[in-house]
Protein backbone atom coordinates (compact mmCIF):
# COMPACT_ATOMS: atom_id res chain seq x y z
CA UNK A 1 0.00 0.00 0.00
CA UNK A 2 1.15 3.74 -0.90
CA UNK A 3 0.53 5.83 2.04
CA UNK A 4 0.50 9.79 1.84
CA UNK A 5 1.36 10.06 5.53
CA UNK A 6 4.93 12.05 4.71
CA UNK A 7 3.40 14.48 2.82
CA UNK A 8 0.91 15.41 5.54
CA UNK A 9 3.51 15.57 7.99
CA UNK A 10 5.84 17.86 5.42
CA UNK A 11 2.54 19.90 5.40
CA UNK A 12 2.82 20.43 9.44
CA UNK A 13 6.54 20.50 9.18
CA UNK A 14 6.28 23.42 6.30
CA UNK A 15 3.45 25.09 8.75
CA UNK A 16 1.14 24.59 5.15
CA UNK A 17 -2.87 23.95 5.29
CA UNK A 18 -4.51 21.74 3.05
CA UNK A 19 -5.93 24.65 1.30
CA UNK A 20 -2.24 26.47 0.93
CA UNK A 21 -1.27 23.56 -1.42
CA UNK A 22 -4.36 23.25 -3.37
CA UNK A 23 -4.31 26.99 -4.41
CA UNK A 24 -0.23 26.52 -4.88
CA UNK A 25 -0.74 23.86 -7.36
CA UNK A 26 -3.97 23.52 -8.55
CA UNK A 27 -5.27 20.56 -7.21
CA UNK A 28 -8.91 19.32 -6.76
CA UNK A 29 -10.52 19.13 -3.16
CA UNK A 30 -11.51 15.57 -4.47
CA UNK A 31 -7.76 14.84 -5.19
CA UNK A 32 -6.59 15.92 -1.87
CA UNK A 33 -9.14 13.58 -0.44
CA UNK A 34 -7.70 10.42 -2.27
CA UNK A 35 -3.95 11.75 -0.82
CA UNK A 36 -5.91 11.97 2.79
CA UNK A 37 -7.50 8.16 2.43
CA UNK A 38 -4.24 6.96 0.44
CA UNK A 39 -6.16 6.21 -2.74
CA UNK A 40 -4.16 6.55 -5.82
CA UNK A 41 -3.29 9.85 -7.55
CA UNK A 42 -1.60 10.13 -10.72
CA UNK A 43 2.32 10.77 -11.04
CA UNK A 44 1.05 14.52 -12.66
CA UNK A 45 -0.22 15.28 -8.96
CA UNK A 46 3.03 14.01 -7.54
CA UNK A 47 5.05 16.02 -9.91
CA UNK A 48 3.21 19.36 -9.13
CA UNK A 49 3.47 18.83 -4.93
CA UNK A 50 7.11 18.24 -5.87
CA UNK A 51 7.92 21.45 -7.60
CA UNK A 52 5.50 23.34 -5.10
CA UNK A 53 7.14 21.96 -2.49
CA UNK A 54 10.51 22.00 -3.13
CA UNK A 55 10.96 17.69 -2.53
CA UNK A 56 11.37 14.51 -4.00
CA UNK A 57 8.33 12.14 -4.70
CA UNK A 58 9.63 9.84 -1.96
CA UNK A 59 9.33 12.59 0.47
CA UNK A 60 5.49 12.39 0.07
CA UNK A 61 4.56 9.13 -0.31
CA UNK A 62 5.90 5.53 1.79
CA UNK A 63 5.27 1.94 0.66
CA UNK A 64 3.66 0.01 3.69
CA UNK A 65 3.86 -3.82 2.94
CA UNK A 66 0.63 -5.56 2.79
CA UNK A 67 0.87 -8.90 4.40
CA UNK A 68 -1.79 -10.99 2.87
CA UNK A 69 -0.07 -10.33 -0.69
CA UNK A 70 2.08 -13.32 -2.10
CA UNK A 71 4.21 -12.16 -4.84
CA UNK A 72 6.30 -15.58 -4.73
CA UNK A 73 4.05 -17.41 -6.58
Amino acid sequence: MISYKPFLKLLIDKEMKKQDIMQLTGISKATMAKLNTNDYVSLEIIDKLCAALNCQPGDLIEYIPNQNEDFTK
